[in-house]
Order: structure tokens, then C-alpha cells, then sequence
């Protein structure tokens, strides 16, 4: 009995350590599809479509860990949570993934098209939210830290207010053609960030779970006393 909880709390090591290298190849394939952006770079974007791949190979191996884990091993409690915990991270790490993918799309697409120097300034305070985002849910789970966990709502919210503005400078551009297809393209990036911050505060949601044993979302529009609360509003 006393072998099977080591090899099980051995393999339970393994998953956990291939999930925080899986967040930090994540990590990494951002940030190197934001530079692809602000830069516009083709040959770092061409380098983030194929980047995605380990990020995929990762994802499997750590789903099918902790399959085996579940389906062979009988978790207590707070092993079950951190499986379960580990189950959303994971998820959300590809997301991710995906979304610096998009972001690598884009500039392809956009490539021969004008450019709003505005646009881009938004677009690169987004990001470098965004990354910091991440960083910080990374570290909430690798560390048990809740109080960096339930920081990242209000991190979040500059991100919003900036994607929310972004329809008035597509407005400004539509005098050109070119530029407005642009910018259109460039929305979509606007909003692929946006959805980066988003998956770190589930991130975040998901660690909350793991160390107090209760989950609820950090920002629920139809429950909005819940997210003044998070905030210390």
C-alpha cells in the first residue's frame, strides 16, 4: 500500500512538472508571437505555427497522465483537486497556444498592409499585460499562492477597457482601404489577447480551487456581488 501511494505521488510529480514546462513553452510561444506582431516578422511567425506542436504534445502526454492517474489510482481529497485542477490549467495552456498561433496568422495576412502606429501601441501594452498575466498565474499555481491568484481580475481589467476601444481606431481607419483591412485583421489580434488574460484568470480560478477546496468563477456577470468581492470593492 505504502508503494503504491510513493509510485502514485511519483507519477503525480511527473504530470505536474510536464504541466509547468507545458506553461512555460506557452509562455515563450506568446511572447514570441507578440514580437512576430509589433515587428512584423514573418520568419518568427512561421517559428510560433510550428512551436504549437510541442505545445500539443505536451497536452496529451499530460491528459493521458492523469487518466491513468484517476483511472488506476483512488486520489484522496487534495490529490483528486489538484488532478482536477491540473485537467482545466492544461486546457487552458493549449488555448493559449492557440491563441499566439492567430496571432502568428495575422501577420502573415497583414504583411503587405499599412499600419496604425496607435493601433500598435495598443496592441503592445495589451500584450505585455497579457504576458504578465500569464507569468503570474504560472506562478500562483507553481507555488500555492493564493493571494497572486485572486490578483488577477483587476490585472485583467486594462486589458478589457483596451479591447473595448479598439472598434473606435478601426472607425479612424476607414478613410483607407488598405489600412482598414488592416486594422480589422488587427482587431482580431486585439481580441485574442484579450482572450489570453481571460484563460490566465481561469488559471487563476482553478488554483483558488486547489488550495481552499471551493471554486467560483472571479468574474460572473450574473453574479456580480461575487466579483466586487474578489476585488475588495
Amino acid at each position: 500500500m505504502v508503494e503504491a501511494r510513493k509510485h502514485f505521488h511519483d507519477q503525480l510529480g511527473f504530470v505536474e512538472t510536464q504541466l509547468i514546462l507545458e506553461g512555460e513553452r506557452a509562455l515563450a510561444l506568446l511572447s514570441k508571437s507578440v514580437r512576430a506582431v509589433l515587428d512584423r516578422n514573418a520568419i518568427l511567425a512561421e517559428e510560433v505555427i510550428a512551436g504549437d506542436d510541442e505545445i500539443d504534445r505536451l497536452y496529451i502526454l499530460i491528459d493521458r497522465g492523469i487518466l491513468e492517474l484517476l483511472a488506476l489510482q483512488t486520489p484522496v481529497a487534495s490529490d483528486l483537486r489538484l488532478l482536477s485542477a491540473m485537467i482545466h490549467i492544461n486546457l487552458h495552456l493549449e488555448r493559449i497556444g492557440d491563441m499566439a498561433v492567430n496571432l502568428a496568422k495575422a501577420v502573415k495576412l497583414t504583411a503587405s498592409l499599412p499600419t496604425s502606429a496607435t493601433m500598435m501601441e495598443s496592441i503592445g501594452e495589451m500584450a505585455a499585460i497579457a504576458e504578465r498575466m500569464v507569468t503570474a498565474a504560472l506562478r500562483a499555481f507553481a507555488d500555492r499562492n493564493l493571494d497572486l491568484a485572486m490578483q488577477l481580475p483587476s490585472m485583467d481589467d486594462p486589458i478589457d477597457r483596451i479591447n473595448r476601444g479598439m472598434a473606435k481606431e478601426v472607425a479612424a481607419c476607414a478613410g483607407d482601404p488598405g489600412l482598414l483591412e488592416w486594422a480589422l485583421r488587427i482587431m482580431i489580434v486585439s481580441r485574442q489577447l484579450e482572450r489570453v488574460g481571460d484563460h490566465a484568470v481561469d488559471i487563476g480560478e482553478q488554483v483558488a480551487f486547489l488550495l481552499t477546496g471551493e471554486f467560483r468563477e472571479f468574474t460572473d456577470a450574473s453574479h456580480p456581488e461575487l466579483e466586487s468581492e474578489v476585488k475588495g470593492e
